[in-house]
């Protein structure tokens, strides 16, 4: 899935292939990503990249959704395709996923976030 014009871009998908996230299934969530693009026919607004490890090897497997600044947290292919429908498609964050929001001053967990500063709950 090579896109060399960005133009038209709305959203930019990072999906997690770092050695945690293949562990727990990060290439069938990478292509059930790329499949529900293809599906929606949203190639022309969505890019998305395979990234090495993003630091976060306890919530894998790791989802980023730009230009919210979206990190989801324990995705599988199904949770991987209603990110594509819903929040992509639609503008709707799964709530439940979210480990981390931009916001103007930087990231933030949500209150119902399991992540607290530096720490596990």
């Amino acid at each position: 899935m090579a896109t060399w014009n960005l133009q038209g871009t709305t959203h930019h998908v990072l999906i997690c292939n770092g050695g945690s996230c293949m562990r727990k299934g990060g290439e069938e969530v990478t292509q059930a990503i790329r499949d529900e693009i293809d599906r929606l026919q949203l190639n022309g607004r969505v890019h998305t990249t395979r990234t090495r490890c993003n630091g976060r090897c306890e919530d894998a497997c790791v989802v980023i959704v730009y230009p919210e600044g979206v990190w989801y947290r324990t995705i599988d292919e199904q949770i991987g395709r209603d990110i594509v429908r819903n929040h992509v498609r639609d503008g709707n964050i799964l709530r439940d996923y979210v480990t981390y929001t931009y916001e103007h001053t930087g990231f933030v967990m949500p209150e119902h976030s399991v992540v607290t500063r530096g720490k596990e709950k």
